[in-house]
This record gives structure tokens, C-alpha cells and sequence, in this order.
């Protein structure tokens, strides 16, 4: 069900197509923030484990944290954003992605140069990066919520139906492009220059990147009136809910669609209750009452792996005397098999419905993961190492297309009041499965035992297809078209007779 609100849609022409040179400031800002978040992703692992070498327990220890803040503090974020305006998002989430990835940069920087720390400065500089390295991962969190869950939604209201899952192929393709390059470019300092001016390049970097990035997504939302009315009519609901709100909010904010696009709305306004336990509470009960609860549980559990280029799995390799420029490549090109997802999963689900095109999708993720258990029983260390980065890189295919089917059934059946909640709660439980991975990380911290982790992480991937496909049947009545396989059966024996 795509937004109900049919008579919310003002804008004249109706079908007017969307301007290029916004779609491309779009894809730009995503591009820039994604940059930033992957090559994070990527180091932070091998900062940890050249921190502390021969454990995993750092890596493992910045996982959890990481992940925790995340499952905890999901709905609150998604709440958050459904509550405020569009704009005070877009100033919160960069100026906390900036200041956060700086910090962080900083006290990499301070823990690799000086080896003689005492432990209280050390511990406090490892919990100062773990902290920035949080609060980074939660305003990217609410950045992701406002572009890839709310804006593109509003934007493509009215416009062709394969507009939709076209905008949500070329994000993801982004954000892929960015999985690919980002390590293989921090890869290379790392290896070739020093594990410290990685971490200088990635402070570096955000300071240039934030003006443009907020330049960018402003012009977006004072471009696309949608965008803007949408934002008046989400600001009005909340203060129709409120005793005292007896004038709308168009009459009391005159000036939310001047050409600069600032808010007008006070923050108060926005922010009561945001932080409040209670609407956590009402976050996952929205969440829960969704048809699509399944489909999102079935991803989330895809989270709950070291089956992927994570800072486990990194971290691992790394102890096995990969190089890292060999991770960095391997991860490179897992990136390129995600890619080449995007452009298959649109004209997948044109074919057989986004739906089937999930179906398909998790299974065959999970065949490609078949290699991965197989390297376990492999002797050979270092083949052993490659035969496990190979059937990663391969799922991808797999995992990629069930994300964005998955995304799109939210899209579809989410109503729009719910979508951001909604899109905070998924983000909780994934993090909430990678919190786990790094818990397990932290019990199983012998890279020799790495093995177990695998195993753990092929049945969490084969339960997911089960609940997914328990989703289908529910809703098609039928998983296989048992009569076009019998009628291909007759052919091909008539045939061979």
C-alpha cells in the first residue's frame, strides 16, 4: 500500500517528471555520505587488531558497542525522525556524522603513534573511539531513514511505477560503489603508507565533504515541492494530536516553504517525547502489527553473520597473513557482485513480482554460502582463506536483490505515517543481529576457532529463507507453479521421444 494520502498530492502537474540535476544532487549527497561510512567500516577493523594484535577482542568489543547503540536506540532515532522536520534532520545527521568520524580519526591517530599509553589513557581513548564510532553509525542511521525511506518514497508518488525501484537500485549501487573503492582505497594507504595516515585521510575527508553534502540534499528538498508539502503536512499531524495546536501549522509557520527551506517549526515542537522510553515501546508494536513483519525479521537474521567483509571476518584474515590489499580487492569485488545485484533485481522483480524475486533471492545467497562451509574442512590455510572470501563475494548476488525486495515490500505496504518508525525498528533488530555476531566474536575471540562462527552464521541464513518462504506461502497460497513444470516436463520427454 503506497501512501494513502492520494489527495496529499498537490503538486501540478501531477505527472510532472522529476529534475535531473536534483535526482543527481541526490545521488551525489548519498555518494559522499556513503564514502565516508565505508571507508570507517573497512579501517576500523584493522586499526583494532593492530591496536591489540593476535585477538579479536577489540574489534569484536567496537562491534558490540556499535551495534548496541543501534538496537537500542533504533526506534528512538526512527521516532525522532518521523517527528521532525526534514531539515533539522538533515543538519543533525551531518553535523554528527562530521564531528563524530573526526573524533574518531583523532584518537586512532593518538593510539597508534604513542605505544607507551599507561591503561587509563588507553582505555579511555579506546572507549572515545568506540563512542564516536556510535554516534557516527546513529546519525548515519538517521540519514538513511530521511533519504532512502521517506524522501524517495514522497518523491515518487506520482510519478511511473518503476521509478521507485529504480531510485532504490541506484542508491544501493551507490552505497556498493562506495563498498568497492572506499576499502580498496583505504586498503592501499594502509598498506603502502601507514595504518595512521588512513585515519588522517578519513578525518580529512568529512571536513571537506560536509558543506557539499548539505548543500546538496538542501537543494533537493527546495527543489521537489513534495518534499516540502510533505513536510507540512507530517508537522501539522503532529500538532492536531496536541491539545493546544488549535491553527494549523501552515497558518502558524507562514514561511516552511520560503526558497531557503529552514525550519520554522520549533524544535521543542518536534523533539517532546522523542527520547522518551514510552515511544520505543509504541515503535515495535507499529512494527509488529505490519504484514510485512516477516519479510523484515527474515532480513534482519542475514545480520546476525561474520559471513560477509565485516571487521570479524576482516580482522580473521587478516591473522591468517592476508594482505590487506588482498582483503580490500576481495571486499572490492563482493562490492561488484552487489552492483551487478541492482541491475538485475529491477528487471527480476518487473518479471516475477518483488515478492517471488525475494524467494529466489534468499536461496540463492544461501547455495553460494554452501562454499563457505565447505572451507572449513580445507587444511590449507591460506586456500582455506580465499575459498571463504570466493563464496562471500558470490552471495552477494543473493543478498543484495532480497534487500532491495524486502525494501520495497515496506515501501508498498508500510503507510506512510509508519515509515520511518517502521524503518527505525528494522534497523534495530538488524543491529540487534550484529550485535550479536560481535558477542559471539567476543566469546569465540580465537581467530583458530573461526570456523564456529561460520557454521552459526549459515543456520541464522538458512532459518531467514525458512521464515521468508513461510511469508510466501502465506501470501500466495503456493511457493511453485507445479503446472508450468509438469507442462515443461511433457515438452522436454516429448521431445527426447
Amino acid at each position: 500500500m503506497r501512501d494513502e494520502g492520494v489527495e496529499e498530492r498537490l503538486i501540478e502537474p501531477q505527472n510532472e517528471a522529476l529534475p535531473t540535476s536534483l535526482i543527481k544532487s541526490l545521488y551525489v549527497a548519498h555518494f559522499l555520505s556513503r564514502w565516508s561510512a565505508r571507508m570507517w567500516e573497512f579501517s576500523v577493523a584493522l586499526y583494532m587488531i593492530n591496536i591489540w594484535p593476535d585477538s579479536l577482542l577489540l574489534t569484536a568489543m567496537y562491534g558490540v558497542v556499535e551495534s548496541a547503540s543501534v538496537a537500542l536506540l533504533g526506534p528512538i532515532v526512527g521516532e525522532w525522525v518521523n517527528k521532525m522536520t526534514y531539515i533539522k534532520v538533515l543538519q543533525v545527521w551531518t553535523a554528527t556524522q562530521t564531528v563524530s568520524f573526526i573524533v574518531a580519526g583523532a584518537t586512532v591517530i593518538a593510539l597508534l603513534l604513542v605505544s607507551s599509553l599507561n591503561s587509563l589513557v588507553f582505555a579511555s581513548l579506546v572507549a572515545v573511539t568506540y563512542l564516536s564510532g556510535a554516534v557516527a553509525v546513529l546519525s548515519t542511521l538517521a540519514g538513511t531513514i530521511l533519504v532512502e525511506r521517506e524522501w524517495v518514497v514522497v518523491m515518487t508518488e506520482d510519478q511511473p511505477l518503476d521509478m521507485l525501484p529504480k531510485l532504490n537500485s541506484v542508491l544501493r549501487r551507490i552505497d556498493l560503489v562506495c563498498k568497492l573503492f572506499a576499502p580498496v582505497v583505504s586498503g592501499f594507504i594502509v598498506s603502502f603508507v601507514s595504518l595512521t595516515a588512513s585515519a588522517l585521510c578519513l578525518a580529512l575527508w568529512n571536513i571537506i565533504s560536509v558543506v557539499l553534502l548539505y548543500w546538496l540534499l538542501n537543494a533537493v528538498y527546495n527543489g521537489i515541492p513534495a518534499l516540502r508539502l510533505k513536510d507540512i503536512k507530517k508537522r501539522e499531524a503532529v500538532l492536531s494530536r496536541a491539545p493546544e495546536a488549535s491553527t494549523s501549522l501552515i497558518e502558524q509557520n507562514p514561511k516552511i516553504l520560503s526558497e531557503d527551506g529552514n525550519d520554522s517549526v520549533s524544535a521543542e515542537t518536534g523533539s517532546i517525547g522523542c527520547f522518551s522510553i514510552l515511544p520505543c515501546f509504541g515503535a515495535w508494536k507499529i512494527f509488529l502489527s505490519q504484514e510485512v513483519v516477516l519479510p523484515g525479521i527474515s532480513l534482519a537474521l542475514l545480520f546476525f553473520t561474520v559471513l560477509s567483509f565485516g571487521s570479524l571476518m576482516t580482522a580473521t584474515l587478516e591473522w591468517k597473513g592476508i594482505p590487506a590489499y588482498v582483503i580490500a580487492i576481495g571486499r572490492g569485488i563482493s562490492a561488484t557482485v552487489g552492483i551487478a545485484a541492482t541491475f538485475t533485481y529491477p528487471v527480476l522483480a518487473s518479471r516475477i513480482s518483488p515478492l517471488r524475486a525475494g524467494l529466489w533471492s534468499i536461496w540463492c545467497q544461501w547455495s553460494f554460502l554452501l562454499v563457505c562451509v565447505g572451507s572449513i574442512y580445507v587444511k590449507n590455510g591460506v586456500a582455506s582463506a580465499y575459498m571463504l572470501m570466493a563464496g562471500v563475494a558470490a552471495s552477494r548476488l543473493g543478498l543484495w536483490m532480497f534487500d532491495l525486495a524486502v525494501i520495497q515490500q515496506m515501501q508498498d505496504f508500510v503507510p506512510a505515517s509508519d515509515r520511518c518508525i517502521v524503518g527505525g525498528v528494522q534497523n534495530s533488530i538488524q543491529s540487534a543481529m550484529d550485535l550479536l555476531a560481535y558477542v559471539m566474536g567476543v566469546v569465540v575471540s580465537n581467530p583458530e576457532e573461526f570456523w564456529k562462527l561460520i557454521v552459526m552464521s549459515f543456520g541464522l541464513v538458512t532459518l531467514a529463507g525458512i521464515l521468508y518462504t513461510i511469508h510466501v506461502w502465506h501470501v500466495r497460497k503456493h511457493l511453485l507453479h507445479f503446472e508450468k513444470l509438469y507442462k515443461l516436463a511433457q515438452n522436454f520427454t516429448g521431445r527426447s521421444s
